[in-house]
């Protein structure tokens, strides 16, 4: 399965962490946020990995050469991340959209029990991993669901429509690639659509029937959209890792609300994943996308 990871922004409400560096490469705990999910996905069956990036794309490249992975790992520059949203790092993408793939937000932290959910669901062109709180803010992504189908994504649904929310990672299968491309290129006409989320086209297809909701309610995962959110971060792994000995395997991510301002040690160690360590192999570089991809290789 081949994985595409949103990583071009620079995380501006997370300033001054990210003067010089992009949100994905903030550390936590010893690892960058795209460490953490690759070592994740290591886990999950991925063959192939493409990251998006864009601010302080020199910077992430060198983390990513600085180990080896053991799947191919390859970057795509997406040259517009300073005046677009992810909708256009998605339509600079549209070459990676020709076959069954998943796309992860770069600020999605997961256990591997999270990705594996999301594959076992019934097949469709479309299928968004969802979860469900008590209540939900206006940032959060919400939807709308009637049982196993997608109605409406998007932060501003009526409060009696919303059902749970997005986590930021979905499944395209079949049509799905083609239909998600296809949408992408009809809204990167609009006036509007430097200011879009992809999930915009989401919703779109949803509205028409494309798409289903995959529940990973229960599973542990977590949003850094913050500083706050990087500090709960944080909490959660410290409170999964306790007391460690040399050697002693990596910690589980542990999952919380995404405004959480505090985390339990009861809560945090209730996950059930681990981020594993993999055996490492060379980065191969993909010839698709020559223009604005960049090979990576190991450092010596």
């Amino acid at each position: 399965m081949k994985v595409l990871l949103l990583s071009a922004g620079q995380g501006r409400r997370l300033l001054p962490l990210t003067v010089g560096i992009p949100k994905c490469a903030l550390p936590i705990r010893g690892r960058s946020i795209l460490e953490w999910q690759l070592e994740t996905l290591a886990g999950c069956g991925v063959d192939r990995v493409t990251v998006v990036v864009g601010f302080a794309a020199d910077h992430v490249e060198r983390l990513l050469g600085a180990r080896a992975w053991p799947y191919e790992v390859r970057t795509l520059y997406n040259p517009f991340f300073a005046v677009a949203d992810n909708l256009v790092s998605c339509w600079v993408a549209a070459p990676e959209l020709t076959e069954d793939l998943v796309l992860i937000n770069g600020d999605t932290l997961f256990e591997a029990a999270v990705l594996r959910r999301l594959l076992e669901a019934p097949h469709r062109p479309v299928t968004l991993a969802v979860d469900h709180k008590a209540a939900y803010d206006a940032d959060d992504m919400k939807v709308s669901l009637d049982g196993d189908r997608l109605l409406a994504v998007g932060k501003r649904l009526p409060a009696a429509d919303v059902h749970g929310e997005s986590i930021g990672m979905m499944v395209f299968r079949g049509d799905g690639p083609a239909l998600f491309r296809a949408g992408l290129d009809r809204a990167v006409r609009r006036p509007e659509a430097l200011r879009h989320w992809y999930l915009s086209v989401i919703d779109e297809l949803a509205r028409a029937g494309h798409v289903g909701a995959a529940s990973i309610h229960g599973l542990d995962w977590t949003e850094v959209d913050s500083a706050e959110d990087l500090a709960c971060a944080e909490a959660l792994i410290d409170a999964a890792r306790g007391p460690q000995s040399e050697g002693a395997p990596s910690p589980t991510i542990a999952r919380t609300s995404r405004k959480s301002s505090s985390v339990s040690t009861s809560t945090a160690a209730s996950g059930k994943g681990r981020v594993t360590a993999a055996t490492l192999s060379p980065i191969r570089p993909d010839t698709r996308a020559k223009p604005s991809s960049s090979v990576i290789r190991p450092s010596p």
